[in-house]
């Protein structure tokens, strides 16, 4: 007998509490020397599947070495879901042989999402068959109650065993299998309980063979853990062609879905939907929901339009600052990176002179979309500034751009769309970067650094009134 890691499959000496590759605990195991190929761990589940045939691919013996060039792709024979925000993330489809994983918070609606695709190809003349193995076929109906008629050819299957699921799936070679959610399927015959490391592993290699021998689009609903990452090993991220993560506040109305890893397309898109009584909806004006409840004049408030994949959005930035009794003031961001929140409060004290430096600052990003882009540096310096001194930036104007370390603007990519959706809106001017062309139905003033762009808004100086919000409050 030897040891190896669950996890990533390193091999150990002896047994020990953490693997010394990967840093997990508690996932070195004893197995037989037999199984152990090249430092990695074959799972025995997956031997066992293949000794009775269920994964063994007929055409692995007779593959030969053809050239790239006449290999036909398969982009064109993508297969739409049905569902326009889904269809945008997987770039137009489901790829046939592909194996999506979708991961999400409990509630987020992942089966509510994954079950309203499934309705909707299923109309369109695909054969799919749902593996509920968290719920029996009555409660499924019970939940598509809301989605109006479905088809005959929408097959449900109560279903926990893998080899069972597989032999279904076989007999009935739909189209597109669900299986939700990997972590309760589970192979009797293999070791371990169902959701463990081996099981799921195991289980999703059974699925990633049958949807490449049988040409079948099969997605995975996946459990997160504590700290948002899809539960079990982190092998399974690597197997799976796509993997997508559902988000959003479960009391919250707005969803997004993003692509982690896509091997067919860009993973820079997002979708959006709204949760609605009869399911989810896709949300066709992003930026009118976002800013529907903004509140025009509130001190600390910049809109920011932002670049999601080809999708610009107008996001409300807010910023608090406030006094503090604590040696060290805390710098803490929502929905916003909080090293670049700490580098931005000390671009905004060392060369735009706001004395920031010994109070708390907060910063939020709202509507539940998390801010990456760059782009948004120049509006969280303003927000900052505009809450400092209790001045409100001008409620029908933007800011963009990027801030350095020197306190220099600089320009960020595609602009001028980013301009265009702020003027559809109704937005009637901008600060921008030096560099910015000019763009119709929007008025824009070009700023060099961080100093012109806090002249501009006219947050440059000490607003004598601050002190009705914070009596007592000296700024040296």
């Amino acid at each position: 007998m030897r040891f190896g890691c669950e996890q990533c499959g390193a091999e150990a000496p002896k047994w020990v509490g953490r693997c010394a590759e990967c840093g997990e605990w508690g996932t070195v195991v004893e197995v037989p020397a037999e199984l152990l190929e090249a430092a990695t761990i074959r799972p025995a589940g997956l031997v066992e599947l293949e000794r009775r045939g269920a994964s063994h691919s007929p055409g692995n013996q007779a593959a030969t070495p053809t050239p790239l060039a006449e290999v036909e792709p398969v982009a064109a024979s993508r297969r739409s879901t049905g569902v326009g925000e889904l269809d945008r993330v997987l770039s137009g489809g489901l790829v046939p042989g592909s194996v999506t994983l979708l991961g999400g918070e409990p509630g987020v609606g992942k089966s509510t999402l994954l079950l309203q695709a499934l309705v909707a190809m299923a109309k369109a003349g695909a054969r799919v068959l749902l593996v509920a193995a968290e719920e029996s076929a009555a409660q499924v109906r019970l939940r598509a109650e809301r989605l109006g008629d479905l088809p005959e050819s929408l097959l449900v299957l109560s279903e926990t065993s893998m080899p069972y699921v597989l032999a279904h799936a076989a007999q009935v070679a739909p189209d597109v299998l669900v299986v939700d959610s990997i972590q309760t399927v589970h192979d009797p015959d293999a070791p371990g309980v169902p959701g463990s490391v081996t099981q799921v592993r195991d289980s999703t290699h059974a699925l990633v063979r049958f949807a490449k021998d049988q040409g079948t689009a099969v997605l995975l609903v996946g459990h997160v853990t504590k700290d948002g990452t899809i539960a079990g090993p982190r092998v399974l991220e690597h197997v799976v062609d796509t993997v997508l993560h559902f988000e959003g506040e479960r009391n919250g109305a707005l969803r997004l879905l993003r692509a982690l890893k896509h091997r067919f397309g860009r993973t820079d898109e997002i979708g959006l939907f709204e949760m609605t009584a009869s399911g989810l909806g896709e949300v066709e004006d992003a930026s009118a929901m976002l800013l529907a409840d903004r509140l025009p004049g509130a001190c600390g408030s910049v809109v920011v339009p932002m670049l999601e994949g080809s999708r610009p959005l107008l996001v409300e930035v807010q910023a608090l600052v406030a006094v503090t009794n604590a040696p060290v003031p805390r710098r803490q961001a929502q929905a916003f990176d909080n090293g670049r929140l700490a580098m931005l409060t000390a671009v905004l004290g060392k060369r735009g002179g706001v004395p920031v430096g010994m109070l708390d600052l907060y910063a939020s990003v709202v509507g539940g979309v998390r801010l990456a882009d760059t782009g948004a540096d120049l509006g969280v310096i303003l927000a900052t500034a505009s809450s400092l001194y209790d001045r409100p930036f001008s409620s029908s104007w933007v800011a963009l751009g990027e801030v350095g370390l020197g306190g220099e603007v600089r320009a960020v990519p595609r602009v001028a769309q980013r301009l265009a959706e702020a003027a559809r809106i109704g937005f009637a001017g901008a600060i921008v970067p030096q560099s910015t062309p000019a763009v119709d139905g929007i008025d824009l003033v070009r700023v060099v650094d961080v100093q012109e762009a806090l002249d501009a808004a006219r947050l440059s100086e000490l607003d004598r009134c601050y002190g009705k919000s914070e009596p007592g409050l000296q700024l040296v």
